[in-house]
């Protein structure tokens, strides 16, 4: 980007040198995304004496748009008025995801800083469940009643629109809050103005549940391929809308949380580039410990077959070989099914046909490198030798892949997170079982 790459140097001298105005000046010409970068690479002083610079509005809309992490660092800065000020200008569902990044004691002292409304609100949402709908919910949202006339509906929206996160659908509910349907603003303003709202409905509103997940809403707005939902509760009374820019934020929060799991380590809540040392050594030490453990019965498995090994020695040339192909192919399947899993792709008669399809599939990659180490099995230790390795890869290999497959499916029938299942968990346990089926196979065909 331009205004963080190029220019960084110029306004920094300008802020050296005292020339606020013309910074000022600048900024104020650029898109707020553009600024909201260029705030988190500045050092902490320099962010906060341009965030207080900046016009009230414009330096609102840019704190909408940074990271939990440099909101709070401003807001550390800041003093109760300016807090106050920021906070009450952040969007609710803004406000509710700052609020989750916080210490309780933190969030405890801004929430008395809000006023009646706001900080009612605020609790309001940080009482659901934490990976519910609820906490993305916004109020500023437009509703209309069915028995206005399209002219009634407009003069309403141009009253109570100012504030709305979205326009793209207006809401329609009864006397009682509950949603009747929704209706695209488009429709609306190309109607005659005469004509009720009620004859413009299809019935074919789609609404969220305060309590629903958020990976299924991430599934629904892909299905429906709206800007907007609207959220109700049991009794199907209005309570908010999410927008897309907020299911996005949580796909991308999904996906990282996945890639973590998959490197068998826990899901960091920053930035890789502001993560400590202490951090991310907590976050990666428990999983490594647990797969030593885990290795411990891959020794234990070797120490059963120790006679064999003694009595021909050239087997362990194709240990590693041999598990460390099983590992990678379980690897490789574990990620499709993670994969799958959670984008819904898959359902329960599917994963049979998954299941069925993985073993020919497996089967076929199992022969062909199989066949490659034939012949390196024959020249080491002759054709009795081949046909071990042989035999010993195709057996790996699909059990590497089937693991891949079972593990991820067992821990979602669990209602665990199947990215549980990592790449070093897949291939720490197809070791133990590879190492078992290569010297059994070997033990039984070499007649040891």
């Amino acid at each position: 980007m331009l205004l963080t790459h190029l220019l960084l140097p110029d306004i920094l001298d300008l802020v050296e040198a005292g020339r606020l105005t013309e910074v000022r000046e600048f900024l104020v010409t650029q898109p707020v995304p553009d600024v909201a970068e260029f705030l988190t690479v500045l050092d902490n002083r320099a962010r906060v004496l341009i965030f207080r610079i900046l016009p009230r509005a414009f330096a609102d809309e840019i704190f909408s748009l940074l990271e939990p992490t440099f909101q709070n660092l401003l807001l550390s800065e800041m003093t109760n008025e300016e807090v106050q000020t920021v906070l009450s200008a952040l969007p609710p569902d803004d406000r509710t995801a700052l609020f989750e990044e916080l210490p309780a004691r933190v969030t405890k002292s801004l929430l008395a800083l809000l006023n009646d409304r706001d900080r009612k609100q605020a609790l309001e949402l940080l009482s659901y469940p934490e990976s519910s709908v609820g906490r993305l919910m916004t109020d500023r949202y437009v509703k209309v009643r069915p028995e206005w006339t399209v002219a009634q509906a407009l003069e309403h929206l141009r009253r109570f629109g100012v504030d709305s996160e979205t326009m793209t659908m207006i809401y329609i509910t009864d006397d009682h809050g509950r949603l009747v349907d929704d209706l695209r603003l488009r429709k609306l303003i190309l109607s005659k103005p005469q004509i009720k709202v009620a004859d413009l409905l299809d019935g074919q509103c789609v609404s969220l549940y305060t309590l629903d997940d958020r990976e299924d809403a991430i599934q629904i707005f892909k299905k429906y391929d709206l800007y907007a939902m609207p959220v109700v509760d049991a009794d199907r009374v209005l309570i908010g809308i999410v927008t897309l820019d907020d299911i996005l934020d949580v796909a991308e929060e999904e996906a990282t949380e996945d890639f973590h799991k998959l490197a068998a380590a826990q899901p960091l809540q920053e930035s890789l580039r502001d993560a400590t040392i202490g951090l991310l050594f907590r976050k990666r030490i428990g999983w490594l410990l647990a797969l030593v453990g885990v290795n411990i019965f891959s020794g234990a498995g070797i120490s059963i077959f120790e006679d064999t090994i003694q009595k021909v020695v050239a087997l362990v040339f194709f240990l590693p070989l041999l598990t460390g192909s099983g590992g990678n192919a379980g690897a490789q399947t574990s990620t499709l099914m993670v994969r799958a899993i959670a984008t819904g792709e898959l359902e329960n008669g599917d994963w049979w046909r998954f299941f069925i399809r993985e073993i020919g599939v497996s089967g076929c990659i199992g022969a062909l490198m199989g066949g490659a180490v034939f012949l390196l099995g024959c020249v080491r230790g002759g054709w009795h030798m081949g046909v071990v390795v042989f035999f010993s890869m195709l057996s790996v290999v699909m059990m590497g892949s089937l693991l891949g497959i079972l593990l991820p499916k067992v821990l979602d029938k669990l209602r665990l997170d199947p990215a549980t299942a990592s790449s070093p968990l897949i291939a720490s346990v197809a070791d133990i079982l590879g190492i078992l089926i290569y010297f059994s196979i070997a033990t039984a065909i070499l007649n040891v």
